[in-house]
């Protein structure tokens, strides 16, 4: 079934109400970004924003939770999808089913330039992480980490310091407290059109340290089923608005498997 067969038949339903689709907002900056007061910002409320504007079969809302206490959400039914995931990101003993976004995000490293009167650093810094001081995001599963998400194992084995904000990492990286942070290639480039005088300041790396491809990841009972949801997102490619959210943050936008 195409997309637009699909859409015909969503439209060509008797008049109900929509049925309500609750997506886990964890702070996850640029995807969902928390503010200390007010309402989430950033590409999930886009993309919710996009899809309820779509159809009218499904009503999807923003769910307050976070990295940590998102699968428990998830388990417990308080949420009936996690976008932006990863199967590989500790889900693989829940019950899901996964759907490919078509969305290729990348992480990389960040250090500072050397002063002037020292020997400019080279991507070779990048090579070896060993004795080096790293400032990482707390909860995220890094690849050169076997995706193991435990503090004390990150600061024990990578001498990293863990907090919850990329802008922190950057800053310690900027002021000598920390050797390299950890930054997804979106916020990079969002953090330097915040910070227009900084870029010149940090040495930014060509080595990927893992790409993110995005997946949907929706309970058994969710209200949506997994074909269902791929459909709309295949809607919002066609209509341009899936390029519109995600191109100005360097989200490259790629095809599905069949």
């Amino acid at each position: 079934m195409g997309a637009l067969t699909a859409f015909a038949a969503l439209w060509a339903m008797p008049s109900q109400a929509a049925q309500l689709v609750r997506i886990g907002a964890a702070h996850f900056p640029p995807y969902t970004i928390r503010p200390e007061n007010g309402a989430d910002t950033g590409l999930l409320p886009q993309l919710v924003e996009a899809l309820n504007a779509l159809q009218t079969h499904y009503q999807f809302v923003l769910v307050p939770t976070s990295i940590p206490r998102r699968f428990g959400d998830f388990k417990q039914g308080r949420i009936d999808m996690a976008i932006f995931e990863n199967p590989a990101w500790g889900w693989e003993d829940i019950p899901h089913t996964d759907v490919d976004m078509g969305l290729e995000d990348a992480e990389i490293f960040v250090a500072q330039r050397q002063p002037e009167n020292r020997p400019a650093r080279q991507q070779e810094y990048f090579d070896d992480l060993k004795g080096k001081r790293l400032a990482l995001f707390s909860g995220y599963h890094y690849e050169f980490a076997n995706f193991n998400a435990d503090p004390k194992y990150l600061a024990t084995t990578y001498n990293a310091t863990l907090t919850y904000s990329h802008d922190s990492n950057l800053l310690m990286v900027l002021r000598g407290r920390a050797d390299i942070a950890l930054v997804t290639r979106s916020y990079l480039s969002d953090y330097f059109l915040r910070n227009l005088k900084v870029a010149d300041q940090l040495l930014v790396s060509d080595r990927i340290a893992q790409v993110y491809h995005h997946y949907a990841i929706l309970r058994p009972a969710a209200p949506i089923s997994g074909e269902a949801f791929s459909h709309l997102l295949q809607g919002l490619r066609d209509n341009g608005q899936m390029l519109k959210i995600f191109d100005p943050y360097k989200i490259a936008i790629v095809p599905v498997p069949r």
